[in-house]
């Protein structure tokens, strides 16, 4: 298992900046709560699955097998 900024840089950025503004909470999120402080919850438990392979909500990070 490996997890990796998204490679495309613009996105990055742009995630990073969101994530700035609401104060480290996921931007793609309306409600701010534990669960959605970067790295969510969603994504989190996402890879505790050993067969999941894929980006996370935002698309900040991604995760490989």
């Amino acid at each position: 298992m490996k997890i990796i900024f998204n490679p495309d840089e613009k996105t990055v950025t742009a995630i990073r900046e969101g994530l700035k503004r609401k104060e480290g909470y996921c931007p793609c999120r309306i409600v701010r709560s534990e669960d959605t402080v970067c790295m969510c919850k969603e994504f989190r438990e996402q890879i505790a699955d050993p067969e999941f392979e894929g980006f996370c909500h935002c698309r900040l990070y991604y995760k490989s097998k």
